[in-house]
C-alpha cells in the first residue's frame, strides 16, 4: 500500500515532538532538598526523610543499595538501614565471634539466634515502621531499620541535608530519627510541592540529650 511522504514526514514529526516533551520533563522533574538541624541550629545526620504524597504510588518500589546488615567489628553496619516494606534483609556476621540478633520492636520483632563468622541470617519485613536492632551478647551493638511504603525517601548526611528527586504535588512530609523527642521519633508536616523545579525544606528537630549528629 502506497504511503504518501508528506504523511510519513508528519508521523516523524510527532514523535520526535512526544520524545522531546518526555525529556524536558525528566529534565525538569522536581526535587526535593531538605535540611534538619538541631534546635541549636547544628546539622543532624542520619535522619530519615520521607514523602508520602497524597496518591499513593502503585508501583513496586526498589532502592538502589543493598538490603543487609552486616556485623563487623562488633557494630552494625549500616547504622540505619532503609528498606521497602516487603524486603528482605541479609544479616551477614563478618566477625570472628557469634552474634544473636534480635528485635523487639511492635510489628518486626524477630530473633536470629546465635551464629558465627561467615554465616548470614535473613528476615522480611512486612509492617511498616521502624526495627530497632540489637545484639543479646554485645549490648553496645545498635542499628535501625527503617520501612517504608513510599520511594520518596532518602537519609541525612553529616551536612545535615538530603535530596530527593521526583516528589511532587501535596502529601506529607516526615522526619525520623532515633533521638528525636516526639511520639514515635517522627515529626510530621503538610506540604504541597511544585511539580518543576526545587522544592526546599526545613526542620529544626528537638534531640533527646543522649543524641547526637551521627551514630
Amino acid at each position: 500500500m502506497f504511503t504518501p511522504l508528506r504523511y510519513k514526514a508528519g508521523v516523524r514529526s510527532v514523535i520526535i515532538n512526544l520524545a522531546a516533551l518526555v525529556c524536558a520533563s525528566a529534565a525538569h522533574a522536581a526535587d526535593l532538598n531538605v535540611r534538619v538541624t538541631s534546635e541549636a541550629g547544628a546539622p543532624v545526620e542520619n535522619a530519615v526523610v520521607t514523602f508520602m504524597p497524597a496518591t499513593r504510588p502503585t508501583a513496586p518500589i526498589r532502592f538502589d543499595w543493598a538490603y543487609q546488615i552486616a556485623q563487623r567489628n562488633l557494630q552494625f553496619e549500616p547504622y540505619i538501614l532503609i528498606v521497602p516494606v516487603g524486603a528482605e534483609v541479609r544479616f551477614p556476621n563478618l566477625d570472628r565471634v557469634r552474634h544473636h540478633v534480635y528485635s523487639f520492636s511492635n510489628g518486626n520483632r524477630f530473633e536470629l539466634e546465635l551464629y558465627g563468622r561467615d554465616e548470614t541470617r535473613s528476615r522480611r519485613f512486612t509492617s511498616v515502621g521502624v526495627a530497632a536492632i540489637g545484639c543479646n551478647i554485645h549490648d553496645q551493638m545498635q542499628a535501625y531499620i527503617v520501612i517504608v511504603d513510599t520511594p520518596f525517601v532518602g537519609r541525612t548526611g553529616a551536612n545535615g541535608a538530603v535530596t530527593i528527586p521526583g516528589a511532587s504535588g501535596p502529601g506529607e512530609l516526615r522526619v525520623w530519627h532515633p533521638h528525636l523527642r516526639a511520639r514515635g521519633g517522627v515529626l510530621t508536616r503538610a506540604v504541597t510541592l511544585p511539580a518543576a523545579g526545587a522544592a526546599q525544606q526545613a526542620f529544626a528537630i528537638p534531640l533527646r540529650a543522649s543524641g547526637g549528629h551521627a551514630h
